[in-house]
């Protein structure tokens, strides 16, 4: 019942008029950009981050709600539109979804796209309202070495999941792990891979890195892949959905949620898997099969809903217990730390306004791009127009001022070009960029946590171990290594058997 009080509290504080208007700026720009080719909603975020800092933290945070959930929006606009996913977890809404647009119902499926978001956010948020506040209460007990236990938890899961190879992950993560390293040891006072250069010794700032791993290291990697012809547009021409089409939707709508947001909360989860499972219980159950793999609404409502509800669902460990669990939540982190607030178990405490306007501001979201964007899906294909060269060159070029006026230092320019050139290189050799991401961010405060639990125990190894809840976590990352290996190598010995 506090949660609902606290709740209300929050809606009271982000309907104001000054606070509606960054909502409704957020899901715009949002939106807009997400809809890009190329442009997913962790480029999205990164790329706007900048913006936010010249406002207070609650509206900042306000409009963050309305860009985080506007590129979820326009990404799946661009993978039924164009067939060109902005990240993993679309793949499956492109999969029927374009199909359905090439049949000429482009209409209908960006229809139930939009529709299942709303159901799937709505629903999802509402369990982050109410599940966080439980969280927290079991986060308090946690020690220094249950923290490091996280850490770890976190960077097996975001190099595993995320990416074809998980030694690839591993390595990007290790680049994360590196960066996190530059600046002066707070404990020591010493300074440590700073080449001797000042500016570096208070570290690479988080906004930069991410605007040059994901803004520009994409710019150059999607520009380098797309030179040649115009991109080819699919019609939103045709009727919108009919009564067997919803008819068809709800049902996937409510598995795909009921899918995407407890894997989104858990710390190994994502949004991966549950839009593949959505995807195939959609194809298992439906009673037209036929549809499948030319068009099937089924399969555009449960994997879109899958993957909004996840969105929702990784809200969750980020507020409660500090860790990003996928490429957005990262750069949300990275947003809370440039004002100041390190999300955690004493967040809803000492931040307790911000966080509750922050979740009533994702309904309101919610429900702007519901009401908004479906009539202007026609303004949103025509920025899908816009020439290539423009559109890279834009995108650099809002990068760099943004980038720059984090803190108004040239060096960081620098520092976005050549942290922008290995991105372009991590996409080209495949290797995922948000375990750097990650591993910047969450690598000091792993770091931290080990000290602290060493210290305590007076540099004895085993408190690492020492308490039921670090041993159950250590084993889940464990795991989550060695037991794809293990479950593929199975699979090829029977079916070689057989």
């Amino acid at each position: 019942m506090e949660a609902f009080s606290q709740l209300m509290q929050g809606f009271a504080d982000a309907v104001t008029p000054l606070n509606l208007l960054f909502a409704l700026i957020g899901t715009l720009l949002g939106t807009a950009v997400g809809v890009l080719p190329g442009i997913g909603p962790a480029m999205t975020v990164a790329l706007l981050l900048p913006i936010t800092y010249v406002l207070e933290p609650t509206s900042a945070f306000i409009m963050f709600a309305g860009i985080y959930y506007g590129g979820m929006y326009g990404g799946s606009t661009t993978s039924i539109l164009l067939n060109t996913p902005g990240e993993s977890s679309s793949i499956m809404t492109a999969l029927e979804g374009n199909l359905m647009a090439k049949a000429g119902r482009g209409a209908a499926a960006l229809g139930t796209a939009a529709i299942g978001s709303f159901v799937a956010g709505t629903i999802a948020t509402l369990a982050l309202a109410f599940l966080a506040p439980v969280v927290v209460s079991l986060a308090v007990a946690i020690g220094p070495a249950d923290y490091f236990a996280l850490a770890l938890l976190a960077f097996v899961a975001v190099s595993t999941v995320l990416g074809a190879s998980p030694l690839r992950g591993l390595a990007s993560l290790c680049i994360g792990l590196f960066l996190g390293l530059v600046g002066t040891d707070l404990l020591t006072g010493q300074q440590r891979f700073t080449l001797g250069v000042p500016q570096l010794s208070d570290g690479i700032d988080v906004v930069v890195v991410a605007v040059a791993l994901f803004a520009v290291g994409e710019a150059l990697h999607v520009a380098s892949r797309l030179r040649h012809g115009p991109v080819r547009v699919m019609s939103t021409t045709g009727r919108f959905m009919t009564r067997e089409d919803l008819r068809r939707s709800w049902k996937p709508w409510l598995r795909g949620t009921a899918f995407g947001f407890p894997f989104g909360a858990l710390p190994a989860g994502g949004a991966e898997i549950p839009t593949f499972l959505s995807y195939a219980t959609e194809r298992r159950l439906t009673k037209h099969p036929e549809d499948f793999g030319k068009g099937a609404i089924e399969g555009v409502a449960g994997p879109e809903a899958a993957n909004n509800a996840a969105a929702a669902g990784v809200l969750v460990p980020l507020l409660t217990l500090g860790l990003p669990t996928s490429a957005t939540a990262a750069i949300l982190l990275a947003a809370f730390q440039g004002y100041g607030i390190q999300p955690g178990p004493t967040l809803l405490t000492t931040e307790s306004a911000l966080v509750w306007t922050l979740i009533a501001s994702l309904f309101i979201g919610n429900t702007m791009l519901l009401v908004l964007n479906l009539p202007l899906v026609g303004v949103w294909v025509k920025l899908l127009k816009i020439p290539r060269p423009y559109l890279y060159a834009g995108i650099l070029m809002f990068a760099s001022l943004g980038s720059y006026a984090v803190n108004a230092d040239p060096f960081d320019l620098v520092i976005l070009l050549v942290l922008g050139l290995l991105g372009f290189a991590m996409r080209r050799f495949g290797w995922p960029v948000a375990p750097a991401v990650i591993g910047l961010i969450l690598g000091p405060v792993a770091e931290t946590n080990l000290r602290r639990a060493l210290a305590i125990s007076d540099g004895d190894t085993s408190v690492l171990v020492s308490s039921p809840f670090s041993v159950v976590v250590l084993l889940v990352a464990v795991l989550a290594v060695v037991g794809p290996p293990v479950l593929r190598r199975f699979r090829r010995r029977q079916e070689v058997a057989a």
